[in-house]
Formats: C-alpha cells, structure tokens, sequence
C-alpha cells in the first residue's frame, strides 16, 4: 500500500475509534442495566434517535411488537390534537323546551353534553386545568394519591349562575341530560371505565379519609356533596405499624359504605366510588346547584336518569334556545392533564371525540379514523395495534420505531409545544416527579409519557408487571434532543420488587444516554 493511502486509511481509523467506543461505553452500560437478575425472563426494546441527523444512537429489538401501557397515550393525544386542535374548547349548553315568560320557563331544562372531560371542576384562576402527580382516579390502587383543590362542582355551578342570573326562578318541567353525543363505551385502563358525553369529577363520588387519634374513628370527608348518596363510614384509626385496608360496598340503591383501618399519623388517603350513572349524577348535580341558586326545579334528584328514549330527538334539541353554557379551557390543557398523570378515562374518551368530529359515533370509528391519521403522515401502522386509547387493552401492540416515528413526526408541527408541555417532566412532576432523585445529571431532561400494565399471576400470588415503557424526548449533555421509546415487558414482581422500581429503571436509562451522549 502506498505511504500517502496508508496513512489516510490510519487517519480514518483514528478519527472513529472515539465515536466506537463511545458507542462500546454506551451499549455495555445500558446492557449492564437491562440484564439485571431482576430482567431475566423480560424483553427489552429500546431506540434512541437524533432528531436532527436520525442518527440512531442505540437500538435494541427496535423492530419487535411490545405492550405500551400507557405510551399508548402518546398516540391518541397526537390524533386528538390534529382532529381537535390544540385551541379547541368544548361548549355544553343549557337549553329549555317549552315557553320562557316571567322568570319562569314552562318545560324542562336539557344540558347537552358535548365531551368535556372536565367540566370546569379542575379549571385554575389562570384557566388552566389543574393536576396532582397522583391523580384521584388511581386513589384505588395507590396510597399516594391526592385530590386537586378545585371545586369539582365549579362547572355545574357556573350553569346554574348563568340561571338564575338571566333571571329564570322557576322551572315548571325536569332537568335532563342528553348524553347522545357518541355511543357509550367501557375504557380501557384502570379507574373509572364507562365512556360517556358528560363527565362531572371523573363521574366518581371521591372519599378523604383522615387518621385521628388510636382507637377512634378516622375522620371522612366526601365530594362532591350530593343527596343520592347515603355515605355511612366506619374507619378506624389503627396503630403506626398495623397495615392500612379499606373496602367500598353499593347496595346499588345510593347507600355507600366505607369500612377499614388507618394508621395513626399518615397522611391522608383518598378512596373513590364510580357512580352508577354519569347522567343520573350529573342531573342530580345540577337539579341541587339551581336550587342552591335560588331557581325552583319540578324535577328531583334521582340515582338514575329518567329513560333518554322520553326525550326528543338531538337535532330537535339543537334547536331549542340556550339559557346557559359552559366553555372548557382549550383542548391543550386536556392534553397535558391527560399525559401528565396518565388519565385513563380521559385518554379512552379521546378515540371517541376524534370520531364524532367526522360525524361518527363509536371507538372502533375513533380508532380507524386514528389509523388514518398515522398513515397520511408516514407513519408504519402495520407495527403498531391498539384495542382502545390508553393503553390497556389486550391487542395494544407498538415497536420502538414506530413510536419513535410519531414522536419525531410530532416534533415537525406547528403545535410540537403543546404536545411537549404536555409531557411528565422526568424527576419533577406528574408520573415522571420520582423516577430519578434530586440530584440526578438527568433531572428536567427528559419530557416522556410512561406506561405501566401489570397482571395477577394466579400461580404465584404475585403479580406480573407485562409492560413498563417510557417514550418521549430527552436532550443530552452535549444538547442533542432525542426522541426515544424503551419498552420492558414480562417482569415478575417478586422479592420486594415493584413497578416503581421497573420506573427507576428507566429514569437510569435517561441518565446513562444523558451523560454518554
């Protein structure tokens, strides 16, 4: 070989070996951390990706189908802001058939319920929706959980002022809700699961339970106040170490009963109760805030909505006049409330809402409209499978690539800010606020959605955590942003080992990408 080419090949080779074994250092540390005792009978998938160059900066199984959990959300947050549009407000009015003469409207008061998800009962002074890092609707399954300290009733009030102020005091005929706007539908994640057009406090009857003194009864609170609910709770305040348990029973009648045992000198701890009907609540809700108002109401509070087949059909309703209407923050607050603390009921509501903007009314239209969403924007729907909108349907099935796809798609629109906003900040707050301490290198790098899906393990007694994911955005050290998913499926809980822990995981993965690139 010639001396000129020789030292030309040896320049090359110098000029990559940094970048190699940067890449070697890279790949023996994240498999150091993947092929933990604890991973051994898991799969991993993993893709980090430069969003400048596409420069992929680690891959593992990145072609392979794994279970999302609740990354699954990233998805359809992306198809309800393009079907949507991130300063889309929801409008629910209050008409009346009938006449309205003399502060008096003789016929019924109807609510059209239009999808609003939160139906003013979170709204902040600043009109935002507000958010705790453990939301309400997992109050059932973690102990962690608090509640936000906006009136969940503020919504349903603001319609009952708008009454009385345009002056109406009597109500001859009843007060309905028409929750037509979609069929119904069962969610697919944990808490509450019917999805439904109106939704007040997550359509949930909320407990606060508060530890008093040893051997008395724990002081209990619940919201919102209503009459169809009979609430007879009995917790007693137990020793330090003695184990916390509740139990909720409904005799399906409106009678409520909270048993169990807290330990003296913990913190609060919320509980909560589905109601068993959303339109029955929310009608009871309002019947007792326009009195409150000082409007006279023919119609009584009920467990149960009066027969929607009674009432007259939508587009007659469409055109009856409007007495009251609630407007909603804009959809962007939606979002972030969604991906923030991974809000199931919200998430599986939003397949449905992209449907009835095209006209159409079922999840199965939602998820074929949000299919085509995927494919008009180059985005593989062949790698990826979804039974509902957050994450825990049976057939949700993603790669690392394709998610990895969405997020780099996402990363090109004019609305990418809202889409990141709307992301848990790692170590800081919602589903991300304990996945790295205080003082980690990684901390505020990472914006990412994390999933977790877990089984019983009937064998065992155990359970079974069948997906752990994070997939998101992570800037580097050196400021490269990254777009990145890592999927960890099949992990036995056993020995002390808990999701949480599966969670820090991952929050070292950031680091270890963090600090080596």
């Amino acid at each position: 070989m010639p001396r000129r080419a020789f030292l030309a090949v040896l320049l090359l080779l110098l000029t990559l070996a940094p970048a190699v074994c940067a890449e070697d250092a890279l790949a023996k540390r994240i498999d150091e951390l993947t092929s933990q005792p604890r991973f051994q009978h898991a799969h991993w998938g993993i893709l980090f990706v430069d969003l400048k160059t596409g420069e992929k900066i680690y891959q593992h199984n990145a072609d392979k189908l794994f279970a999302p959990a609740s990354t699954t959300k990233l998805y359809s947050v992306a198809t309800a802001l393009d079907a949507l549009g991130a300063d889309y407000r929801f409008e629910t009015p209050l008409k009346h058939t009938g006449t309205r003469d003399n502060g008096s409207i003789t016929g019924d008061l109807i609510l059209v319920a239009s999808g609003d998800l939160t139906m003013g009962g979170r709204t902040t002074e600043s009109g935002e929706i507000a958010f705790v890092d453990s939301d309400h609707t997992y109050s059932n399954w973690i102990d962690d959980a608090t509640l936000t300290p906006q009136d969940p009733l503020a919504g349903i009030k603001e319609l009952a002022r708008q009454v009385a102020a345009a002056g109406v005091k009597k109500i001859t005929g009843d007060v309905l809700i028409d929750d037509r706007l979609f069929d119904h539908a069962e969610g697919s994640g944990s808490g509450p699961g019917n999805l439904t057009p109106i939704v007040v406090n997550d359509n949930v009857i909320d407990f606060l339970i508060e530890p008093t003194e040893e051997g008395r009864p724990a002081k209990v609170t619940t919201r919102p106040p209503t009459s169809i609910y009979q609430i007879d709770a009995n917790v007693e305040t137990v020793g330090k170490d003695e184990k916390l348990a509740t139990w909720i029973t409904d005799d399906g009648k409106g009678n409520l009963r909270l048993t169990g045992k807290i330990p003296a000198g913990r913190q609060p701890l919320v509980r909560h109760w589905e109601v068993t009907d959303a339109a029955g609540f929310a009608r009871s809700l309002l019947i007792e805030a326009l009195r409150e108002a000082g409007v006279e109401v023919g119609g009584k509070p009920a467990l149960r909505h009066p027969p929607q087949s009674t009432m007259i059909s939508r587009e007659e309703v469409a055109k009856l006049p409007e007495v009251a209407k609630l407007v909603s923050p804009p959809f962007a607050e939606n979002a972030r409330l969604i991906l923030k603390v991974s809000h199931n009921l919200h998430a599986s509501t939003l397949p449905l809402l992209v449907a009835t903007r095209q006209g159409k009314r079922t999840l199965a239209d939602g998820l074929k409209l949000e299919a085509e969403f995927l494919k008009r924007n180059g985005i593989d729907v062949e790698a990826v499978s979804f039974g509902g909108g957050a994450g825990g349907a049976r057939s949700d099935y993603v790669t690392p690539n394709v998610t990895v796809q969405l997020l780099a798609y996402m990363a090109t629109r004019t609305d990418f800010d809202v889409y990141l906003r709307a992301q848990p900040i790692l170590g800081v707050d919602g589903t991300l606020a304990k996945s790295v301490g205080p003082d980690s290198p990684a901390r505020g790098q990472a914006q990412a959605k994390t999933g977790t899906l877990t089984w019983d393990n009937g064998l065992s007694g155990r359970g079974l955590c069948t997906s752990k994911a994070l997939a998101g955005y992570l800037t580097t050290k050196s400021g490269r942003k990254l777009a990145f998913a890592a999927f960890v499926n099949g992990v036995h809980l056993k020995e002390g080992l808990e999701t949480k822990h599966i969670g820090q995981d991952l929050g070292k993965l950031c680091e270890i990408v963090f600090e080596e690139r």
